[in-house]
């Protein structure tokens, strides 16, 4: 990626491009403070994602549980499809009928979860620990709330590509669109008809926004720090990125160009 490019990004930058070679994760190229830790805002959700999926291998909880208001799955919960508001007390529509944006009903799902444990424990345990993530803590909500190293959020990354932790079959379902017809809005980039989103990540689908150019099966997530990531599982490649700039105008000009080279860089390594 040009030094020109990384220019137009304002703040610190820390970004890491991925690609898979025969098992094997390789790094193909790295900028900015990579141990520096920074809020990762709502990419917090690709970690609860995954320890949603190893929830789900362990036969302790299943996807189609339910577990919300209103006879809301797990699935439902974790992707924006339970009719649950942005926040608790914001206004609701029936399961299923709409992809609503849910902080809400993100924490909901692991609150119900974790029971009578905490939550910083159980990412601990089911994420940050085996991955070793030394950086990464939960500092306040499951749903938005984590801060680590780009470090870490690329061994994250790592974990869904490869996936290292999460049997294939069960990563293969969260990244799949659920619901596929539902409409909806990607916040800071309007409204989508369809909206596809996955349990947990979102999946790009035909949506012309943050994803670039990438394939309609690409998956991630983005936050209002700033930070993203974007992953690939059948190109084998992904990137993910953080900030020191918050989200605002600049990502919803930027992150498309930006992410296209990212593959364009990945894909030609």
């Amino acid at each position: 990626m040009s030094n020109a490019l990384d220019a137009t990004w304002p703040g610190s930058l820390a970004y890491v491009v991925l690609r898979l070679h025969g098992g094997v994760v390789e790094r193909v190229a790295a900028s900015g403070d990579l141990d520096d830790v920074r809020a990762w805002a709502s990419v917090s959700k690709m970690a609860v994602a995954l320890a949603v999926g190893v929830e789900v291998d362990w036969d302790t909880h299943e996807f189609i549980e339910s577990v919300g208001p209103m006879g809301a799955s797990l699935a439902n919960l974790m992707s924006h499809s339970s009719g649950l508001g942005l926040e608790e007390g914001d206004p609701v529509v029936p399961v299923g009928t709409k992809r609503v944006y849910s902080n809400y009903g993100v924490d909901h799902a692991v609150a119900a979860i974790v029971g009578d444990n905490t939550p910083e424990n159980w990412l601990g345990h089911r994420v940050f620990r085996p991955l070793g993530m030394s950086s990464t803590v939960l500092v306040d909500r499951p749903s938005s709330g984590i801060e680590g190293s780009t470090n870490d959020l690329a061994s994250l990354a790592v974990a869904w590509l490869r996936p290292d932790g999460l049997a294939r079959e069960t990563r293969d379902k969260i990244i799949k669109p659920y619901l596929p017809q539902l409409d909806g809005i990607v916040p800071g980039f309007g409204r989508f008809t369809p909206c596809p989103w996955g349990i947990g990540p979102e999946v790009r689908g035909d949506k012309e926004h943050w994803m670039g150019d990438w394939p309609p099966t690409s998956f991630g997530h983005f936050g209002q720090s700033g930070a993203l990531m974007l992953l690939n599982a059948s190109e084998g490649v992904g990137v993910v990125a953080t900030s020191t700039e918050p989200f605002g105008p600049w990502a919803v000009k930027l992150w498309p160009e930006w992410t296209s080279a990212a593959r364009t860089l990945a894909l030609n390594s």
